[in-house]
């Protein structure tokens, strides 16, 4: 028995454009430049406090970051409306959580850098939400790269980390399972460039969806 853990952003879904429309606008509206594509797609995958903290170059969050988060998450089902972007799977996602949720050794989590709210839209609307049996977002656990949402996912499905896939296209992600001992995988088609994955932990790269299977085998 494996578990796999899906990262969301990046890794699932291409989600880059609407985060990037949400945090254009959340930062034009405090008053702040707008921000350009490339740092919006280096923070995917962190709490979003400690995103919006880091793309102003502060080193923590501070009490504008908990303002403008709260204005990003109240503004974002607007902006997804009104540009009319959403959150399309990556090319071959359908078929292979089909593949796995059709393997009875094969568990199937989420581990998320999204809110619950957000993570619930993308099941929702893709056909997931009965194949993804453990999750953890930000509302759960700190941000990556901190292990907790393994090891927590580990706990609930009484999996051992030693047996558990995280997949991600994020370094957080490659950090996270590492941290948690687990496997990491990294995907080529998200937002962080190979040799960035490898360097932070990527024991494999996923070229095509259908990549991963093969650690399921």
């Amino acid at each position: 028995m494996k578990l796999a853990l899906f990262d969301c952003d990046g890794t699932l879904v291409d989600s880059a454009a609407l985060i990037h429309a949400v945090m254009a606008r959340t930062f034009v509206d405090f008053g702040h430049a707008r921000p350009e594509l490339s740092q919006t797609k280096s923070i995917i995958g962190l709490t979003l406090d400690i995103a919006i903290a880091r793309m102003q170059g502060k080193p923590h969050v501070d009490d504008e970051a908990v303002a403008m988060t709260a204005h990003y998450k109240a503004i974002y089902p607007g902006v997804r409306d009104e540009a009319g972007v959403d959150v399309p799977l990556f090319p071959g996602i359908a078929e292979l959580i089909g593949t796995l949720a059709a393997n009875d050794n094969v568990l199937i989590g989420a581990v998320t850098g999204k809110s619950r709210r957000g993570l619930v839209h993308v099941l929702e609307k893709h056909g997931f939400t009965p194949d993804f049996i453990v999750t953890r977002t930000a509302d759960d656990c700190p941000s990556k790269p901190h292990p907790a949402m393994v090891t927590e996912c580990c706990s609930e499905t009484g999996m051992n980390p030693a047996d558990t896939i995280v997949i991600g296209d994020a370094i957080y992600d490659m950090q996270m399972a590492k941290a948690a001992g687990a496997t990491a995988v990294g995907v080529s088609w998200g937002y962080a460039a190979i040799d960035e994955l490898l360097a932070a932990g990527a024991d494999s790269i996923a070229y095509r969806a259908d990549d991963i299977l093969k650690h399921f085998s």
